[in-house]
């Protein structure tokens, strides 16, 4: 599973982010990917839809292959790394975590509420 760390809080996640206007959710994890990681990738299935209504927020996790470009650090990305699913690394964010779990080859595209504190709200705590 290929991680980046985020500079800001000191954690691992997945290359991502929001949608911009014109855009589909699959075109901006595209986008985003190669903005944060360097990396070209081909979206291969929808992994889950996960509704965060503490953040208003709904997050789209897609299943994604390396196509092209090169590993490189961004502002949003101080390491990049790949680790085995079974063995993520300390301070890998909980919810990201959980959308990895889920990434099982074969499972159907899940809907579900993540809950709890964000990311950030827990390294602000020193809970991770």
């Amino acid at each position: 599973m290929l991680l980046c760390r985020r500079p800001d809080l000191g954690i691992w996640n997945l290359p991502g982010g929001g949608v911009e206007s014109g855009e589909t959710p699959w075109q901006a994890v595209i986008r985003e990917v190669q903005e944060e990681v360097g990396l070209d990738v081909r979206v291969e299935r929808l992994v889950g839809v996960y509704a965060k209504p503490n953040a208003d927020e709904v997050v789209f996790s897609f299943g994604c292959r390396i196509v092209g470009g090169s590993p490189s650090l961004s502002e949003e990305a101080d390491a990049i790394e790949s680790f085995p699913v079974d063995a993520l690394p300390p301070r890998t964010s909980p919810k990201h975590a959980e959308r990895i779990r889920d990434a099982s080859p074969g499972v159907l595209p899940l809907l579900k509420e993540q809950l709890g504190p964000s990311a950030r709200t827990l390294v602000e705590r020193g809970l991770l």
